[in-house]
């Protein structure tokens, strides 16, 4: 099969790669759709050690597995967890000890025509939802994962720090909430997508210090952390939604002092996600900005490292 390789932060086309045999509890899915993210760009710069297909957001067709599921269209949980550790046993498969993550951790990703995953992973497409839009469903429901983690409430003054991929979704599923929301950028033309949908923005520059509950962090940079810290006020939460390439320093004191919650998120609820989608809460189309075949995998990761780009997809 075809298939985006990645190994010592080098990307191959490969015309020949073995095609996936489903283990026992497997399924083996044809990939549609795929998506290319900030993680894999962060790959490629070196986050993380990877060797093998990249690609984690996806969209697929049950080609092998239980007949409820086949011919189906499919999203799929990007942890493969051991089933056994702590961590599963106490309902906490996304940090499961043993874990495989998809195109992330020793488990081959969704930038191939073929992918096996365990059932449990899989999640159905509503029919009514379009593929493009059902592609999101990951990072729809890494967004998500922040009202999991904290209670948010109208009366909150909520600041999110980044106009990119994810900061775009992380700002429509808090806009949810009812919260008072600022979505801060460096991207007029992002932030416009945003103020189309009623999303107060303005530029980074202009946040005012110690005015805000909660800061989401989504830029994956070190200004981009230092603005969302600054801009708590005492006793606020600091979400961090990026991963990042190289050392972040930061200055813990004023985390002591102003006795700041800062908070780690992940993955998240893709059947909350799935629902947002289906019921048209959150807008995703305006975000896509390119569409490639497998064969021009080099040129689209091209693409997707130009400044200021979107989401870039994956058809097949």
């Amino acid at each position: 099969m075809k298939g985006i390789w990645l190994e010592n932060q080098q990307l191959q086309f490969r015309p020949n790669l073995p095609e996936p045999e489903p283990a026992p509890g497997e399924a083996l899915i044809k990939v549609i759709r795929a998506g290319i993210c900030n993680t894999d760009l962060e790959l490629l710069r070196g986050y993380y050690p990877y060797r093998g297909v990249l690609g984690h957001e996806f969209v697929g067709i049950v080609e092998k597995g239980p007949n409820e599921l086949l011919g189906k269209r499919v999203v799929g949980e990007i942890n493969v967890a051991c089933g056994d550790c702590h961590f599963c046993r106490t309902d906490q498969p996304t940090h499961c000890e043993n874990r495989t993550v998809l195109g992330i951790v020793n488990h081959n990703g969704v930038f191939a025509d073929y992918i096996a995953l365990p059932i449990a992973n899989l999640h159905p497409v509503p029919e009514a939802l379009p593929t493009d839009t059902a592609v999101f469903t990951e990072p729809v429901a890494a967004a998500l994962e922040i009202q999991q983690q904290v209670h948010i409430t109208p009366n909150d003054h909520v600041l999110v720090v980044g106009d990119g991929k994810l900061g775009l979704l992380i700002a429509q599923t808090l806009a949810l909430t009812g919260c008072e929301l600022l979505v801060a950028g460096r991207h007029p033309e992002k932030l416009a997508i945003l103020k189309h949908q009623g999303i107060t923005t303005t530029l980074a520059d202009t946040v005012t210090a110690r005015s805000f509950d909660l800061a989401v962090e989504c830029t994956g940079n070190p200004a981009g952390f230092e603005l969302a810290r600054q801009a708590l006020r005492a006793r606020g939460t600091l979400v961090l939604k990026s991963t990042y390439a190289d050392n972040l320093n930061i200055n813990a004191s004023a985390l002591v002092v102003d006795e700041i919650t800062v908070i780690g998120s992940r993955c998240g609820p893709f059947d909350k996600a799935l629902t947002v989608l289906a019921t048209g809460q959150i807008e995703v189309e305006p975000l896509i900005q390119g569409r490639y075949r497998l064969e021009q995998g080099i040129e689209a990761f091209d693409h997707a490292q130009k400044r200021g780009t979107l989401k870039i997809l994956f058809e097949n």
